[in-house]
């Protein structure tokens, strides 16, 4: 008798492998989030599950009064889940328990729902930003600069491309520094984990000490002292009245994030046929002229090939980067949110993540870096008033416009359009925002070359400026070291601008933290920023005030933010030479004021009728009522 073995073998391999996968306790290897809360307006909440094979396993809740399993979904991995759960209100903060596995063969996995203690405080005109690149700022616990265990483990402040050891205690360090300054809320550069390998860019071997390749959403940079230094940073900064702003990236991860490795799916990332780089145009998005291609390579086109592109269409991508933004204004109690690279996100998927954020946390404050050329452009990206059929929910944007304005002002000579002309005009397009008050102007950042180098290293051009900066509509953002005239331009790499600052390690031979460290000129920047920025923190005028300004006539520019109980007047020369200024034109405001204040110089000014304004100065009166 002829036997066919062949079903026989194929019957035991296929038993091998339900034995293979159903003989052994699935194995979980991460939850994301990693806990929960009660309490959120949205009661869905998707849990990401990954380890191997975990798919092929039954999973189910054990009863948890409020709480219920909606749906299991499953990708074309199989090594993920993700699991749908509705949180009713009626829930208490408590452990979840689920059950994976069948029979003996099961894994039980504990899920923490907490009650939500956060309580984000708004970002308004009263608050003055201090941008910090915490890698170059301080380092306060030097344990912490290298680990074996990860990918780029170099640390030396001699190399400008490398790690420099800088840190979260650091900041926790010089808290006193920043209240004594004047500033209110601190913007830290990203905070995640950046487990990146060592990249050739332009020729450079550079690191990933920006913060911009997240690898591990759920884990704040283990070289910057982990989650647990980040919570007591940002507790420390409340306690001494200083916010904190989170620096968001939805639109890339790091090329080593651990879900890179074993993706859930293709279509995870933007993929091409071939590599596609975006071309960094934001036209194509609002043209009503253009082609599908130049949207799509805009949007969905790579930042840069070692910065992968999340396709934000993925509605379990959209999950994940959206309910990672909510655990992370929880978790650490965040009061503000900067989204990166904003035009370069999906549109649809921002306005669903803005207002996920935005009905948890009705008055925070959301702003975006929208690198463009025109307030058109900017406005685009932000609440604005057009009647268009695509309207971006954004509350606030950086001002790059008021950026470029305000350099222009300082360097060009005065002119129809030039000089302070420009900025002039570019205050005139408010109209086209929603909420101009919430914009977050900026003369510097991390990305662009250092101001006081831009003016040439003019001192009066820098007061001017800064002046501008503070009074102007919007939430003013400084850089670090602006106070202390930090310099430089991103010649041959960026590198430049982002030097460390001087005395935030133990070894420094100066330190500019204290006055002592600092020389003549330096200090007496440091005290001048520190007078304009503590008076307008208790000026009605500037924090809730309108603003009225004047059409600049012979170089001289001025302007006014007032309330019914406080006018403060800027008027600012931008010629070189001394300039007496006739104040009847500005009669409608001013009314019946006869004296004023300079506010830097606490001199009373007894008859403003007419104003001496010296060479490439703006004086900051407080108007006598």
């Amino acid at each position: 008798m002829k036997i066919n073995v062949k079903p026989i073998i194929l019957v035991f391999v296929q038993l091998l492998l339900f034995a293979e996968i159903f003989g052994q306790k699935p194995d979980v290897q991460r939850i994301n989030p990693t806990n929960w809360w009660v309490g959120m307006k949205n009661p869905n909440l998707q849990i990401l599950l990954y380890g191997k094979d975990i798919a092929s396993h039954k999973i189910s809740l054990q009863p948890y009064a409020g709480v219920r399993i909606k749906k299991v979904n499953k990708v074309e991995n199989a090594n993920y889940l993700f699991v749908d759960l509705e949180i009713t209100k009626t829930a208490k903060a408590g452990k979840l328990s689920f059950t994976l596995g069948t029979g003996a063969n099961t894994t039980k996995i504990d899920y923490e729902l907490r009650t939500r203690t956060a309580r984000p405080q708004a970002l308004t005109q009263a608050d003055v930003i201090y941008l910090i690149m915490p890698d170059r700022f301080s380092n306060g616990d030097e344990s912490n600069d290298r680990f074996d265990d990860m990918i780029d483990n170099n640390a030396d402040r001699k190399n400008p491309w490398l790690r420099h050891g800088g840190d979260l205690q650091g900041i926790i360090n010089h808290l006193d520094y920043f209240q004594e300054l004047g500033v209110t809320s601190l913007w830290l550069t990203p905070v995640i984990e950046n487990n990146q390998p060592i990249t050739n860019e332009g020729g450079s071997m550079r690191s990933a000490y920006h913060g911009y390749g997240f690898t591990d959403h759920y884990n704040v940079d283990q070289r910057l002292g982990g989650n647990d230094t980040y919570k007591k940073m940002i507790d420390a900064a409340h306690e001494k009245g200083i916010k904190v702003v989170q620096d968001a990236v939805y639109n890339h991860v790091g090329i080593n994030h651990w879900f890179l490795r074993d993706m859930p799916s293709k279509d995870w990332l933007n993929q091409w046929d071939t590599y596609t780089n975006t071309s960094y145009k934001d036209q194509p998005l609002f043209d009503i002229h253009a082609s599908n291609y130049d949207k799509r390579v805009t949007s969905d086109g790579w930042f840069v090939p070692f910065l992968p592109d999340l396709n934000q269409k993925n509605p379990f991508v959209a999950n994940f980067l959206i309910q990672h933004a909510l655990w992370t204004i929880e978790y650490f109690n965040i009061d503000a949110w900067r989204i990166d690279t904003y035009i370069y996100n999906d549109m649809e998927f921002m306005n669903k993540c803005n207002k996920a954020i935005l009905d948890e946390h009705p008055n925070m404050l959301i702003f975006g870096e929208s690198a463009v050329g025109t307030v058109v452009s900017q406005s685009y990206f932000t609440k604005n008033n057009y009647n268009i059929p695509f309207k971006c929910n954004l509350p606030s944007s950086c001002d790059f416009q008021v950026h470029h304005a305000i350099n222009a002002a300082l360097n060009e000579k005065f002119g129809w359009n030039e000089g302070v002309n420009r900025l002039y005009q570019v205050i005139a397009q408010d109209m086209v925002y929603q909420n101009p008050e919430r914009l977050v102007p900026f003369v510097e950042n991390h990305d662009s070359d250092r101001f006081f180098s831009v003016i040439g290293e003019d001192f009066n051009k820098y007061k001017m400026g800064l002046t501008w900066l503070y009074t102007l509509r919007g939430i003013p953002q400084m850089y670090y070291g602006t106070e202390i005239l930090m310099k430089n331009f991103k010649n041959p790499t960026d590198a430049e601008v982002r030097k460390d600052f001087p005395g935030g390690w133990k070894d420094d031979k100066e330190n500019k933290f204290e006055a002592a460290g600092r020389n003549e000129k330096e200090n007496e920047a440091f005290e001048w920023n520190k007078k304009l920025l503590n008076y307008r923190k208790t000026s009605e005028a500037i924090t809730i005030g309108k603003m009225m300004q004047f059409l600049p006539v012979d170089g001289i520019y001025v302007y006014f933010r007032y309330t019914d109980k406080q006018r403060v007047m800027v008027i600012s020369n931008s010629n070189t030479a001394e300039k007496e200024v006739q104040t009847q034109h500005f009669a409608e405001i001013l009314k019946n004021a006869q004296s004023a204040k300079n506010v830097m110089t606490d001199e009373v000014i007894s008859d403003i009728k007419s104003i001496k304004v010296p060479a490439m100065t703006a004086l900051v009166l407080e108007i006598n009522n």
